[in-house]
Formats: C-alpha cells, sequence, structure tokens
C-alpha cells in the first residue's frame, strides 16, 4: 500500500529542508503532499526546489487558512490508499512512522495512532502545554467512552478513504478533536503505538495557543451532538 504523506507548511524554514530529508529517507511506497498555508519566512522559495521531484507535490494557499484547512487541502490530492499527518517541524520522527503501517496493511485495524505517552522516555512540553493535552485527552475519552491516551497526536495514520469519509469541516488545530469525534461516535477502533517527541518552545516556532484549547473543546462538544 502507498502511504499519502500530508505536509502542512507554516514558517517553518528553519525546520523544513531536515523534515523532508528524513521523510524521503523512509523505505516505504510514498508521497508527499506538502500544503504551504501562505508563508512569509522564505518556506515558500525552500518549496519552489521540490517542486515537480518524484513522488512530490506543493501546493500553496493564497492566505493562511491554518493547519486544519491544509490538511483538507493535501487530502484532496492524495492518491495513496493510506494516509497520514506529518508536521514540518521536527517534534516528530517520521522513521516512527514504519511501525505504524503494518496493522492497517495487515488488516488488523483501520486506524494507528502514534502515542507521544507510550514512550515513557520522552520528554514533555511546558507545562501548561502538558497539562492542557492532559486534561483534554481525559475529557474527550470519558465523553466519547473511548481509552485512548493521547488524543492530540499529530500522527493519526488511517485508510485514506475513511479519512476521507469523514467530511472534515476543520481549518485550524480543531482537526484532531474533530477526527477523535468522528471516528469515536462510528465505533471505529483505534490502535496506539509508542512513538518518539522532541517539543519545542514559542520561541522555536510552536504555534499552538491556550485559545486551541478552548476550540478544541467545543468541537468535542458540537460533534458529540451532531454530525
Amino acid at each position: 500500500m502507498k502511504l499519502s504523506i500530508l505536509i502542512p507548511v507554516y514558517n517553518e524554514s528553519a525546520t523544513l529542508e531536515e523534515l523532508l530529508s528524513r521523510v524521503l529517507a523512509l523505505e516505504v511506497e510514498k508521497e508527499l503532499i506538502l500544503v504551504d498555508d501562505n508563508s512569509t519566512d522564505g518556506t515558500r522559495e525552500i518549496l519552489k526546489r521540490y517542486e515537480g521531484q518524484p513522488d512530490i507535490r506543493v501546493v500553496y494557499h493564497d492566505r493562511n487558512y491554518g493547519k486544519g484547512r491544509a490538511v483538507r487541502t493535501a487530502l484532496d490530492h492524495a492518491t495513496g490508499e493510506i494516509v497520514v499527518v506529518q508536521d514540518a517541524d521536527l517534534e516528530y520522527d517520521p522513521a516512527d512512522l514504519l511501525q505504524m503501517i503494518p496493522p492497517i496493511e495487515g488488516g488488523e485495524t483501520d486506524v494507528v495512532f502514534g502515542s507521544r505517552r507510550l514512550k515513557k522516555d520522552n520528554p514533555r512540553s511546558l507545562p501548561s502545554f502538558f497539562i492542557g493535552g492532559m486534561t483534554l485527552n481525559w475529557i474527550t475519552c470519558r465523553m466519547y467512552g473511548i481509552r485512548i491516551t493521547d488524543c492530540a497526536t499529530c500522527y493519526k495514520m488511517m485508510k485514506t478513504e475513511l479519512l476521507r469519509s469523514l467530511n472534515l469541516k476543520c481549518d485550524r488545530f480543531e482537526f484532531c478533536p474533530e477526527v477523535i469525534a468522528k471516528l469515536s461516535r462510528r465505533k471505529i477502533e483505534i490502535i496506539e503505538l509508542p512513538i518518539s517527541y522532541a517539543p519545542r518552545t514559542i520561541e522555536e516556532g510552536k504555534k499552538i495557543r491556550w485559545r486551541d484549547g478552548i476550540e478544541a473543546l467545543w468541537t468535542l462538544i458540537k460533534f458529540r451532538f451532531s454530525t
């Protein structure tokens, strides 16, 4: 099965080339779909050097919409049977994606999440991010009657047609809770595997803020009672 790697990009010139080097080195049939969300820091100039390369597609937004919209744009161009989102920073190690493919390819499940919590030696984010993430995870599990350890993980891998069937509406970071909500309402099993994590600070480019937590909570509530 071919893996479609959806890479939303916004002002990641400092990490983008290293990230792409790691993803391209993965020994798996794959395609990279990069969506630039109207970067202003030189990211677009870097992306232009990758245009036309085998198994790489670059798409440009004409304004800054947010991560969720960039993921949806990338999904429109995916041709692989399996899909996963890869952030353009270096918080996640693309090598971890290789262990997530076999359970889907072998028919064990349609969905695999990479859990940062299951790898105990991972460093923690800043207290505000860590506590906020754990609290939101606790709320999600109880609201939807599921048992997973890392709802907010970037690494949500699943069959492409399944993700498309969720009919996503997200524009920003509410991508994660919307996916969780819609999978849970369908009673779709989620398998978790441990992954590495190297959290960065706001000064290093981390973009999520406290208001995104409020938006995530509202998204969970909204999709608990509607489709």
